[in-house]
């Protein structure tokens, strides 16, 4: 458990940590540092998968495709829809979205209760429609000030509900969907990496060494996140998600970005319903490992 939960924290801090990295990578811009994540990851995956056995997977998918082709279609569409958003996550914090797009992030568990309600008529808790309440409040107070949410944090929490729900509707929720939606990127990114100046590696000479690392963490955040969904309960897994969005909001205000007053109202009731959402997963945990120890007899403190 306790390993379970130090690599989901790891792993959501590298991620929250390379929304900064990218900072560094000057002068590239955002769709380079995009490009030559994608490019660098892949070899780390491809060794992880085949080194932990996993590779498997990859065959079967394949095997999938031959049987029907037109399913490579479907998971073109499921590699654009992550690789848009990885994209995103390397360009915002260099073009002043790094604010919008973590407001995304916490917008986005929100709608997947909403997609879940609606498209899977899964039912809401008390507490979860209470969550809802509130954050409609914190996105109503955002269209009064400018007129709408903005379009990074809409990418966020609209495009990753429609991810998930594809790679479940294509039954590729595992490693081997993932790296064909890795590799899938590839074409596009060796597009933006193409476009580095010719100058760019003996101006900064650091880059390089930049570059490694940036596929290092990129990869061992991956893996950490993968290993920890394994360790942990389903509920605690989604809880420790929250920590991300908190460290993107701390990493762009370090990049001096700022709440204005009239903004206040837009994100103290969604960190609010977060809050909330956070109760309800603690509670619930709670009460399934109480419940694992009265049925394996455990004795346990009922006063």
């Amino acid at each position: 458990m306790l390993k379970g939960v130090a690599l989901s924290i790891t792993a959501t801090s590298l991620f929250a940590g390379l929304y900064y990295y990218a900072t560094l990578l000057h002068p590239l811009t955002g769709e380079m540092i995009f490009g030559w994540r994608m490019v660098l990851m892949m070899p780390c995956i491809t060794v992880f998968l085949i080194a932990t056995g996993e590779w498997r997977k990859v065959k079967a998918l394949c095997l999938r495709i031959r049987k029907s082709p037109q399913l490579f279609l479907y998971l073109v569409l499921s590699s654009a829809l992550l690789g848009s958003q990885q994209w995103l996550f390397m360009w915002a914090p260099l073009n002043g979205q790094a604010l919008n797009v973590s407001m995304g992030y916490f917008l986005l568990p929100l709608v997947m209760l909403l997609v879940g309600r609606y498209f899977y008529k899964e039912r809401l808790s008390g507490m979860q429609k209470l969550a809802a309440a509130s954050a409609a409040i914190g996105v109503a107070n955002e269209f009064y000030q400018v007129g709408g949410v903005s379009w990074t944090s809409l990418f966020v929490c609209l495009g990753f509900p429609a991810y998930f729900a594809l790679r479940r509707r294509l039954n590729t929720a595992h490693l081997g969907g993932l790296w064909f939606d890795v590799t899938l990127t590839l074409p596009a990114a060796f597009c933006f990496v193409s476009r580095t100046p010719h100058d760019a590696f003996s101006t900064a000479p650091h880059l390089s060494v930049l570059l490694c690392l940036l596929a290092i963490i990129s990869a061992a955040a991956f893996m950490a996140y993968t290993v920890a969904n394994r360790l942990l309960p389903f509920g605690l897994f989604g809880l420790l998600g929250y920590v991300e969005p908190v460290l993107m909001v701390m990493v762009s205000l370090m990049l001096g970005e700022r709440i204005h007053a009239e903004q206040w109202l837009t994100y103290i009731p969604i960190w609010i319903a977060v809050l909330l959402l956070a109760a309800e997963g603690g509670t619930n945990l709670a009460g399934f490992k109480l419940k694992r120890r009265v049925l394996a007899g455990s004795p346990c403190d009922c006063n």
